[in-house]
């Protein structure tokens, strides 16, 4: 039976009758965290990368930010493409992109090929991660809409938690190329999964046809637009502050603190079940308290967590950075799910535009998030208390006239 119950039949469906199964849940899961799994795994394989490459380590970096920027622009174009033609052969050919690029970065024999590998993986991944938003948007509304973006998102920000033990596993045991094997291979389970199990969330009655021209004007008019632009920056920002943290964590924790690699991996790991129990909450919470107050009170917690951490850079302990992290993660995993919701609500025939739109947001501030934990004059965990905090800050000041446009 596919796993959205009897479409294109139930296209006709209202939103907020539609039931979210866990097949659903799972594909919508798996969609929205491999291009997210794909882009820490590698990190531990850094060293073995260098060496087989003959590269300085700390050019690797090109790595990240090379894929942060293919798969910023690349969804630009994919979410508006989908709402005029579909979701299902853009997540398909796009899986089928990333597969390439697995291939290619893992018989790499020099570093501009490994770099190409990295950026047809992310023009191919962009599409499943935009679109896994897309489809959740096409499919539910109100606080079924909530519940799904909350536990998927829940997966897209737990995936490079669980991405560096999983890769320090593979290449002590298999070489660095392994990891681009896994996340191929994954990539193709999740492609014959979804062609088997999905069909078109976004019928032809519902699709836009969109010139250049109109779509260049349709993104306009969504950053013009302060239902969307507001939410959608806020929780960029905050998104920003947690790739910030991936990349400050292993000077903090290997250089400053003197956590082995192993160690490093499972607190990336541990870090996870923070997320997941914030993921879990927002829903809950916002039933109770409505999602803007809670989303609040994610952005707050956020800029506590910059605060504790700047208080205690001069001499950073483990106690205090796990408590400082815990507390940031926690506020990230409610005003995720929850400001993605308020931003994509009002916009249902343009899912795939806006969700694109708000993708590029948080590619371009993880970008910049990133980029900022190595060029300030600043200790690594005073970089990311500057960070964490300004970042929050701002997201907070933004945020807050969403509660006048409720």
């Amino acid at each position: 039976m596919s796993l959205i119950e009897t479409l294109p039949a139930d296209a006709a469906t209202p939103a907020a009758a539609r039931r979210l199964t866990p097949g659903l849940l799972a594909l919508l899961a798996g969609l929205a965290a491999i291009g997210a799994l794909s882009t820490n795994i590698i990190l531990p394989s850094f060293p073995s990368i260098a060496a087989a490459l003959h590269v300085p380590p700390r050019d690797l970096g090109l790595t990240l930010s090379s894929f942060f920027i293919a798969f910023a622009v690349g969804q630009l174009f994919v979410g508006p493409l989908s709402d005029r033609f579909g979701r299902r052969w853009f997540v398909l050919g796009g899986l089928t992109v990333f597969i390439v690029g697995s291939a290619v970065g893992a018989g790499a024999e020099s570093f501009p090929v490994l770099i190409a590998g990295r950026v047809v993986q992310a023009l191919g991944v962009c599409a499943s991660s935009v679109l896994s938003r897309a489809i959740a948007r096409d499919l539910f509304d109100g606080e079924t809409l909530a519940r799904a973006l909350s536990l998927t998102l829940v997966a897209m920000a737990a995936a490079p938690g669980f991405s560096p033990l999983l890769g320090s596993a593979l290449d002590a045991q298999f070489g660095w190329r392994a990891a681009f094997l896994v996340v191929g291979a994954l990539a193709a389970l999740l492609a014959l999964c979804y062609a088997m199990g999905a069909g078109e969330t976004h019928p032809a009655d519902r699709r836009a046809a969109a010139s250049l021209g109109a779509t260049m004007r349709d993104y306009g008019g969504l950053l013009a637009d302060l239902r969307f632009v507001l939410p959608a920056l806020a929780v960029s920002l905050v998104v920003g502050g947690l790739y910030a943290f991936f990349a400050a964590a292993p000077a903090i924790l290997i250089l400053s603190l003197g956590l082995s690699p192993l160690q490093l991996g499972l607190f990336f790991a541990a870090t996870v079940f923070v997320v997941f129990a914030g993921g879990l909450l927002a829903p809950r919470l916002a039933q109770k308290w409505g999602a803007r107050s809670i989303a609040t009170l994610g952005i707050v917690l956020a800029l506590l967590s910059g605060a504790l951490l700047l208080a205690a850079s001069a001499a950073p302990t483990f106690p205090g950075f796990a408590a400082a992290i815990t507390v940031f993660l926690l506020g990230m995993g409610l005003v995720n799910p929850l400001g993605t919701a308020i931003a994509l609500h009002p916009f249902g025939r343009q899912a795939g535009l806006a969700s694109a739109l708000l993708g590029f947001l948080q590619m371009a501030c993880a970008a910049l998030g990133t980029a900022l934990t190595t060029s300030l004059p600043l200790s690594a965990t005073g970089a990311l208390g500057v960070i964490l905090t300004g970042g929050s800050a701002l997201a907070l000041l933004i945020f807050h006239p969403t509660h006048r446009k409720a």
